[in-house]
């Protein structure tokens, strides 16, 4: 059993920046892959990045450019670096984790951004 906790979420204004963290707990091993997905009032969830553990990377269009995914030294972490932030990137952010077959979500932290 994985658990994964967000942290980071924010009030920011047009423009700004905000890094997300998130830290899997519950695996000795290398989760394979991480990722962040997002959720808006009214809206399906959806892809913001992944990333496998060998680093290779996959962003929705609408954050190319402006958000970067990465992993920490620590393997079974992960952020989202978080620029040139829009109104509409206001959702509650999920981290999610595929790993041995099972895919695990956290609890989710808030991102709003204010115009």
């Amino acid at each position: 059993q994985v658990q994964l906790v967000e942290s980071g979420g924010d009030l920011v204004q047009s423009g700004g920046s905000l890094r997300l963290s998130c830290v899997a707990s519950g695996s000795r091993f290398s989760i394979n892959s991480m990722g962040w997905y997002r959720q808006a009032p009214g809206k399906q969830r959806e892809l913001v990045a992944v990333i496998t553990s060998g680093g290779g990377t996959n962003y929705a269009d609408s954050v190319k450019g402006r958000f970067t995914i990465s992993r920490g030294n620590a393997k079974n972490t992960v952020f989202l670096q978080m620029n040139s932030l829009k109104p509409e990137d206001t959702a509650v952010y999920y981290c999610s984790a595929n790993h041995l077959g099972y895919h695990y979500w956290g609890q989710g932290t808030q991102v709003t951004v204010s115009s």
